[in-house]
């Protein structure tokens, strides 16, 4: 019987996950024995599933919609990121047999930001986020960490902008949807949740032209990898991330914790990946 350290990703649906085209990647790339795979689990059967894990034959997995929010009441320890954001899309058994839990969508964000726009801290006094869901929440929190003074939060329903300001408090600030254009000015970087301009969705009406000259502008979206907010920040000569990275570094610290290599991003696996999504 093998041994050979095994993870997945849990989900439902879960056929679109890019989740195994990083692992495997970088399973072959650094020679390790090991395996990840995908989960299909009904929501009804997910608190099962996992605290079964190990009886599935897995030492860890991630977790993705719809399950975030219900497996952060599923394991048993959670760390400080998780109970910020208030879900968990990492999970692995600690040396006791005990399943842990961690959110790494706030690192991803951050570690893609910092490595496609160094700058981008400096001076940035005020920033702002549109949508107020599961991703933005995870923003909110690794910008708050990274010390940003004043984030202009912005959603199309107020009612949940509201609510998100009032969990994380100081220094969230709620700007009504119809408003956020003329907040702009005072914004160095930019940063869309939404879904707006995602592949298949309506695109999203913001004035790029009234960001300062030294802006970032970041999506989320990674299909497609342009978004039209992205072309249009380009097109002004600003610093434009997409969402892909986020993606790509949200996976290294589970990959660590299960294999026992921490892997580096790197251009190939962003090739790799990219060939992936080209593909359908």
């Amino acid at each position: 019987m093998s041994t050979a350290p095994r993870a997945c990703v849990i989900g439902w649906p879960v056929e679109h996950s890019r989740s195994p085209a990083i692992h495997g990647y970088w399973l072959d790339h650094y020679g390790i024995d090991g395996a990840y795979t995908k989960e299909a689990v009904r929501p009804e059967d997910f608190p099962e599933f996992l605290t079964a894990l190990s009886k599935h034959g897995y030492v860890g997995a991630n977790v993705t919609l719809p399950h975030k929010e219900a497996a952060l009441r599923a394991v048993q320890e959670v760390d400080a990121a998780a109970k910020a954001i208030g879900a968990v899309n990492t999970v692995w058994l600690d040396e006791s047999g005990a399943i842990r839990g961690s959110n790494t969508d706030a690192y991803g964000f951050m570690t893609n930001l910092q490595s496609s726009a160094p700058d981008w801290r400096e001076g940035c006094d005020v920033a702002m986020v549109l949508g107020a869901g599961g991703a933005a929440r995870a923003i909110l929190h690794g910008l708050i960490e990274a010390g940003i003074p004043r984030i202009l939060l912005t959603n199309r329903t107020i009612a949940k902008a509201e609510t998100l300001a009032r969990d994380f408090g100081d220094p969230v600030e709620v700007v009504p949807w119809e408003d956020k254009d003329s907040a702009l000015s005072a914004c160095r970087l930019l940063v869309n949740t939404t879904s707006l301009g995602m592949a298949g969705q309506a695109p999203l009406d913001i004035m790029v032209s009234a960001l300062p000259a030294d802006a970032v502008v970041t999506d989320i979206v990674y299909v497609p990898l342009e978004t039209p907010l992205l072309a249009a920040a380009r097109a002004r000569g600003l610093t434009a991330v997409d969402g892909l990275g986020m993606l790509l570094h949200q996976a290294v610290p589970g990959f660590e914790r299960w294999f026992g290599v921490r892997p580096e991003v790197t251009p190939d696996l962003r090739a790799h990946v990219v060939a992936t999504l080209e593909a359908g």
